[in-house]
């Protein structure tokens, strides 16, 4: 009798036990499964990896669904984006252009006649290269605001270059077809760059990097115009500061010309305080741009009535008169040159093409537009190569230039048309009048234009933002002043690169905790009220694997697991059980990252724990599917969420 009540007692708490089983289980929440991506043969995969590096912006996108003499049309505006937007030009819009126009016209002819003498050119090319370049810009490219013609940096960097091969003062000819051929290989690697739109290799020089070295090349370009701006004859060739600063006060004494330091210094108080009137009140924006002009035509007077060229005042001299000659003839296709002239353009144009490129998405952005890198970069390239067989060097987008463009009330690259006018005009009938145009002025005018490049603000942001930016900014900086042009820019891309290097090798990793009265779990540094899960250990890798960093993260891992066991044996709390890894940043993992994932699963199995993934994306899962990984580690344990894991592995569930 007792037996069987005792057999009824025990059936009965059967019973209660698996109903409250089952009632646990129907309140427990649903765990997603993760999904494995559809699988997609060899050619599929290639065409979508190459469609989005190559074609993410899908350019043919106007193109579906259209009739063939649409298409034919649009592929004609695709690549003349003037038959556009001219449709709708109107004479409201021309008369913003005009005013825009004849503003940077008066800015740019004093600076190309200085600019080309940075280039170690005769002051006639700098005009050639706003007068045909900016017209095939206009018709090619897709910024409102740019304004094209020969800028500071670019024309110190070219004349550097050449310098190192030909000195043009022995061999003013070979120099000057030089000059045209790194001309033309700089727009051939421009229109390349666009062609196979590969502009994103652009991007490789950093910010930072761009910073410094513009800030460094700007000190440089106005130590070099201190010969100038001072009257001395005999002038150091380097262009680092200690030699410039050695070759200043060494001639203090007998080589200074005071009538050259009265012009040059007056006129650059002039001309900063425009420049500070026109950053005061934006209405004045005319007063900064039409200073350089008001001071050449000032200078040129005063030099001619006091005849102050024959007291040592050195003066510009006579400027060929007319419009571009050929100089197809004059490219150096074949010989020694060849080869030194396509490097030289390889770097100039990179050069050239980063700060256009900086120039019109800054812009862009400001009016709300979007510019077309590709298309840029084929219109760029284009007006450098034909500007290479007209008598030009290399052209870019300048940012003076541009930002007086953009004050003045542009609408279109009608501006630029405007200005190649002025810039012919003064080509057919004023340059004689530039012959007593003192060197000093010129000089002046420089200085003004490139004080503007250095960006104390900018140096201090990246100084606050990212320590690693800040000493590729001050890298690029004083290897520019201390030494030259071109290895400040080497070390402005090495930087680059090695910050690359580092943040690909050494990738982020976190341990997460959950925060309080939610199923959230972050970084416990970044939320120190997260709190970690008994038996758990969940640990976040903030990167891609590769090759380069999988053995890194798996050490990282196991050293994190050996620090949390460690503390745990210290404080007598529940040894860890369960490694989750959260993996919704791991964009892709290649085969050196599935093998050091093995590698850790073998490690954590010696230890009794458990490998437990969670969130991988699409790229990654199937990589693990199609590696049996998922198999190895058990699908059971793959999950859509730390949350899920956490709920289904943890032997302690810590409730908040």
């Amino acid at each position: 009798m007792s037996h069987r009540i005792s057999s009824d007692v025990g059936a009965q708490e059967t019973d209660i036990t698996n109903e409250t089983l089952l009632q646990h289980h129907s309140e427990a929440p649903y765990i997603h499964k993760v999904g494995i991506p559809p699988k997609q043969n060899l050619m599929q995969e290639f065409t979508a990896t190459l469609k989005e590096t190559l074609f993410a912006d899908d350019p043919l996108r106007w193109f579906k669904d259209q009739p063939q003499s649409r298409k034919f049309i649009i592929g004609i505006q695709s690549v003349f984006p003037i038959l556009e937007w001219g449709r709708h030009y109107n004479l409201a819009k021309f008369r913003g252009d005009l005013i825009a126009g004849l503003t940077i016209a008066s800015l740019c002819i004093p600076q190309d006649i200085g600019y080309s003498k940075l280039a170690n050119l005769p002051p006639q090319y700098g005009l050639y290269s706003s007068f045909v370049p900016p017209l095939i810009y206009a018709f090619m490219g897709s910024s409102r605001d740019i304004a094209i013609g020969p800028v500071a940096v670019v024309s110190l960097l070219l004349g550097t270059l050449l310098h190192k091969e030909i000195d043009p003062a022995k061999n003013p000819n070979d120099y000057r077809r030089l000059a045209f051929t790194a001309t033309f290989f700089a727009g051939i690697t421009e229109v390349m760059l666009g062609f196979f739109r590969l502009g994103f290799l652009i991007d490789f020089l950093s910010h930072a990097a761009v910073v410094g070295f513009m800030g460094g090349a700007a000190i440089t370009i106005a130590l070099q115009q201190l010969k100038d701006l001072l009257g001395i004859t005999k002038f150091t060739k380097e262009t680092d500061i200690v030699s410039v600063m050695r070759s200043v006060w060494g001639t203090v004494a007998h080589g200074w010309n005071w009538q050259t330091i009265v012009i040059g210094v007056t006129f650059l108080a002039f001309l900063l305080l425009a420049k500070y009137i026109g950053k005061k009140n934006r209405k004045l924006f005319w007063v900064p741009a039409i200073a350089p002009l008001i001071s050449v035509i000032l200078s040129t007077f005063c030099v001619y009535i006091t005849h102050a060229d024959k007291h040592h005042v050195a003066i510009v001299g006579k400027i060929k008169k007319g419009v571009n000659p050929s100089s197809v003839k004059e490219i150096f296709f074949t010989g020694t040159y060849l080869a030194k002239g396509f490097k030289i353009g390889v770097v100039a144009g990179m050069i050239a093409l980063t700060e256009a490129i900086a120039i019109g998405r800054t812009f862009a952005t400001t009016k709300d537009y979007q510019i077309d890198g590709n298309k840029e970069m084929i219109a760029l390239g284009t007006m450098n190569v034909v500007g290479s067989m007209t008598s030009c060097y290399i052209a870019t987008g300048s940012f003076s230039r541009s930002a007086v463009n953009y004050t003045a009330g542009c609408q279109t690259a009608v501006s630029n048309i405007v200005m190649s006018c002025v810039v012919l005009l003064t080509l057919e009938l004023i340059t004689p009048l530039f012959k007593y145009t003192p060197k000093a002025i010129l000089a002046s005018i420089i200085i003004s234009a490139v004080v503007g490049l250095i960006d104390i603000e900018a140096a201090i942001l990246i100084w606050k933002i990212d320590k690693l930016d800040f000493i590729a900014c001050m890298g690029a900086f004083f290897g520019v002043v201390f030494v030259s042009v071109e290895i400040g820019l080497l070390i402005a891309v090495s930087i680059s690169f090695a910050k690359i290097l580092l943040q690909v090798t050494r990738p982020r990793t976190a341990i997460l905790g959950k925060l309080p009265r939610t199923t959230v779990y972050r970084n416990i540094l970044q939320y120190p009220e997260a709190t970690k899960v008994p038996g758990v250990l969940i640990v976040r890798v903030d990167s891609a694997i590769y090759f380069s960093n999988s053995n890194y993260i798996r050490e990282r891992i196991l050293r994190w697991l050996g620090d949390e066991e460690e503390y745990l044996k210290e404080n007598n709390q529940p040894r860890i059980q369960y490694l989750i890894v959260e993996m919704s940043p791991i964009t892709d993992i290649d085969t050196s990252g599935i093998r050091a994932l093995d590698e850790l699963h073998k490690s954590l199995k010696k230890r009794d724990i458990q490998l437990v993934l969670a969130n991988p994306g699409p790229v990654v899962m199937d990589k693990l599917h199609s590696s049996k990984f998922t198999d190895m580690i058990g699908e059971d344990n793959i999950f859509l969420t730390v949350s899920d894991a956490v709920v289904t592995c943890s032997p302690k569930i810590e409730q908040a």
